[in-house]
């Protein structure tokens, strides 16, 4: 039941706290990140090699140092949970592009949805805004919350450190461009891998407290046709729990991308994000739900 614990305190300084203003840890390990990658990816076309070695270099004596901490007191897994989590964070972030939409303030709710999502939001009319948040909401949800918890049920403090670190590095190097295409392939192939079955359960838990059939059937139909196979599973059940329809052009590095349609439905709209909160909210009421019997019946 220790684990148990732990997860509700995270959960709990989540809500309460949000994550730090100043001096997060991962702050300080994507300028770590930074200045490897600077010095190991000097040349277009680097090897595979240099990136699988940055990957090492970053992530493994993080996680032996956590293991071993942990030994000491659990306190230390509280802690890096919480500090893993960023649920609050997130909700925050949508809710204020919802204010800036309601406000018809259209410059300011493209600024805050550039905050969340890494396409270009200079264009964006408030459609695209809505729906470029509720798609973050969606896939932050699994790779922020469920997945942090999930390692964090199989591997303990160092299962959900060596997952985050993994997935910031993704967020820094996992990107298809000439620059990264070989570099941060083990970072994004690693990412991939650690979220196949938490975006999974993800997609579960958005079909069973939101539209269950229609959930069922954008995920079986839609999800093989997104570029992420972790993301593609999430968004396609998220947007058929909400009854609504994702993807559709979207522009990065200057590059309009036409992407697969994702659930069925109207558009997003200011309505549709804040049902998206709704719906990760009470997804993570189910984990919980889950994790107490659960624990309940181990104990």
């Amino acid at each position: 039941m220790t684990a148990v614990w732990i997860i509700l305190g995270a959960l709990l300084l989540d809500a309460l706290l949000g994550e730090p203003r100043r001096w997060h840890p991962l702050v300080g390990f994507g300028w770590l990140a930074a200045r490897l990658e600077a010095r190991l990816n000097r040349t277009e076309g680097s090897t595979h090699l240099r990136g699988i070695a940055g990957l090492l270099l970053l992530v493994a004596p993080f996680v032996l140092i956590t293991a071993f901490l942990e030994q000491l007191t659990p306190l230390v897994g509280l802690v890096l949970l919480y500090l893993a989590i960023g649920g609050r964070s997130l909700m925050e972030h949508a809710r204020q592009i919802v204010t800036a939409l309601k406000a018809q303030d259209l410059p300011l709710s493209r600024q805050r949805v550039g905050w969340i999502v890494s396409r270009e939001s200079h264009a964006m009319q408030p459609a695209d805004v809505a729906r470029a948040t509720v798609e973050s909401v969606l896939e932050n949800g699994s790779d922020a919350i469920f997945a942090a918890l999930f390692w964090f049920l199989i591997a303990g403090a160092p299962g959900v450190v060596g997952y985050r670190l993994v997935n910031t590095l993704d967020a820094m190097w996992g990107y298809r461009n000439t620059r990264f295409q070989n570099f941060g392939w083990a970072a994004a192939r690693l990412d991939d891998l650690l979220n196949w079955i938490p975006a999974r359960l993800t997609a579960l838990s958005y079909a069973a407290v939101g539209s269950f059939q229609q959930a069922l059937r954008c995920w079986s139909r839609q999800a093989k046709q997104w570029d992420s196979p972790n993301a593609g599973s999430v968004m396609a059940a998220g947007a058929g729990a909400l009854k609504i329809e994702l993807g559709g052009a979207a522009t990065y590095h200057g590059k309009i991308h036409q992407r697969p349609t994702l659930g069925c439905g109207e558009a997003p709209d200011t309505e549709a994000i804040e049902r998206a909160i709704t719906l990760v909210r009470n997804s993570l009421l189910l984990w919980v739900a889950v994790i107490l019997v659960g624990g309940w019946l181990l104990a």
